[in-house]
């Protein structure tokens, strides 16, 4: 398990820096794919909670770092949606490409919704996404994309970052 979680952190902080130095300086994007979200996703729905739950806090942490907002809310966000997403550990069939489509659509849903709530207890450091925002619609539609395309992409290292590899096809 330690192993699996090493490789994991490894591959969230190669993201993380793919994110904030390549993708983040494009500026034709009117906003970046959240890549660390997608490979949360990954690692919750194929490993159960606990680890969805620790991954996510661990991409919540590097992207604290590595922004500046509040302290602590990448993690209570990526934690929460890393234990939701665990919620369906060996209960979908991943092998098709419209349900990664919508898990990845509904994560980032998800992730707008708990934004929103923090915020309304916290306006005044919070800044929320508009839900008809032309960053928040691109965002909500590049993360729905990219989801098969990262766990295939993610496939290659099941045999060290899932524990249980004989479930991936």
């Amino acid at each position: 398990m330690l192993k699996s979680f090493s490789i994991s952190v490894l591959i969230l902080l190669c993201f993380a820096v793919f994110e904030t130095a390549i993708l983040s300086n494009m500026l034709f994007f009117p906003a970046i794919p959240d890549f660390l979200l997608i490979i949360t996703l990954y690692v919750s729905v194929n490993n159960g909670r606990v680890f969805g739950v620790t991954s996510g806090f661990v991409s919540g942490l590097i992207l604290d770092c590595l922004s500046v907002s509040p302290f602590g809310l990448h993690c209570l966000l990526r934690t929460i949606i890393g234990y939701v997403a665990g919620l369906f550990n060996k209960t979908l069939n991943m092998s098709g490409a419209f349900i990664l489509v919508l898990i990845g659509f509904s994560a980032t849903l998800l992730k707008a919704l708990i934004l929103w709530m923090i915020s309304v207890f916290f306006p005044d450091s919070i800044v929320a996404y508009s839900l008809v925002s032309k960053a928040f619609l691109f965002e909500l539609a590049a993360n729905s994309v990219l989801t098969p395309i990262v766990f295939r992409f993610l496939r290659i290292f099941s045999t060290v970052i899932l524990l249980d590899p004989e479930k991936v096809s």
